[in-house]
């Protein structure tokens, strides 16, 4: 089993078919014809990615592609020593996922790539806690691993980023058969691999458990913030059941207002 595959592969399977449409206008994007974007204006991931790390400025104009992820990056880069130093070998496989032109085998790219865009949002949120530069912990994710103990804080973290995904699933109630089916279809296209699926299909077959997850970010508000931007990434926030759900969660990780509404903004999920 390979945690990082599984969450990229929840990533691509857009279960949420609004959230992918949510995270391309967050991240400046209007246009609902975002698959051929590259095609129409000769765009290149990689050239894009380097324009946002400042290696070619006309990179991350286009399009007003990346408005808000460059902000973030610059955030970020600065809280860790200069953007060098951010894991973001990943964000170019996750853009190229939520443009519609990445690959969809590049599962562990995308997971890395998603936990470095949760570190980022979980960063900015708490930098404005207040309206004020609030000192933050560095997140899971935003930077690589040097040590055997981050590459294990950083796997603990997308396990915990997994199960709040999956645990939000649940907030409807009982998956029905026909939900079931069209998981099951859409976690296919991932090309995710079988061992990996079938982990995701045992744990939507659990009963929900919440408590666990609020109890691991506890001593983390950092966690605690990533843990909030995936749940809103994972589930349409449409229902009375997943807008209660959200706001119990929130509450139960002690997240202050102002940081869930932040979150909220980056997400493009209404206030709750």
């Amino acid at each position: 089993m390979d945690i990082m595959d599984i969450l990229g592969g929840l990533m691509q399977s857009e279960m949420s078919p609004s959230s992918t449409k949510r995270m391309r206008s967050a991240m400046g994007q209007q246009s609902d014809d975002l698959g051929s974007l590259g095609a129409k204006q000769g765009l290149d991931l990689q050239e894009i990615m380097k324009g946002l790390l400042g290696g070619d400025k006309g990179g991350s104009s286009a399009g007003g592609l990346g408005g808000m992820l460059e902000q973030m990056l610059g955030s970020a880069g600065n809280a860790v020593g200069g953007k060098k130093n951010l894991a973001v070998g990943g964000l170019g496989a996750l853009l190229g996922s939520l443009l519609g032109g990445g690959k969809k085998s590049a599962g562990g790219a995308v997971g890395g790539g998603l936990m470095a865009l949760l570190a980022m949002m979980a960063m900015k949120a708490l930098q404005g806690q207040g309206g004020a530069k609030t000192a933050a912990k560095v997140p899971v994710g935003l930077v690589e691993p040097q040590t055997e103990q981050e590459q294990q804080d950083l796997q603990s973290g997308a396990e915990l980023v997994v199960a709040a995904m999956i645990n939000a699933v649940k907030a409807d109630g009982q998956i029905d058969e026909e939900e079931y089916r069209f998981i099951v279809g859409k976690l296919r296209e991932t090309n995710m691999k079988e061992e990996d699926m079938q982990y995701v299909l045992e744990e939507l077959d659990k009963p929900m458990e919440t408590q666990w997850i609020v109890d691991a970010a506890k001593d983390s508000p950092e966690l605690a913030a990533q843990i909030y931007a995936a749940t809103l990434m994972s589930i349409e926030v449409d229902t009375q059941a997943e807008r209660a759900y959200v706001r119990d969660l929130a509450s139960d990780l002690n997240l202050p207002r102002d940081v869930v509404r932040s979150i909220g903004q980056m997400v493009g999920v209404q206030p709750v």
